[in-house]
């Protein structure tokens, strides 16, 4: 896979894996964060859902219609 590749070639070099990932594991969110991460998932989730739903929507109507 050549993007985690390239993004290892970005992460600091001085930290073995296990430090980087007790590193993220730390890091605290502001006030904010989730309720942005709520509504940037309901953003990106919904448009593919209610296209899904619109898609089995139309081959019921067509088939059982």
């Amino acid at each position: 896979m050549y993007f985690p590749e390239r993004l290892r070639k970005l992460l600091p070099k001085k930290k073995s894996p296990a430090e980087l990932d007790k590193h993220y594991e730390e890091m605290e969110l502001e006030k904010g964060d989730f309720l942005a991460m709520v509504i940037a998932a309901i953003l990106t989730f919904l448009p593919v859902l209610l296209i899904a739903m619109a898609v089995i929507y139309g081959l019921l109507f067509l088939f059982l219609g």
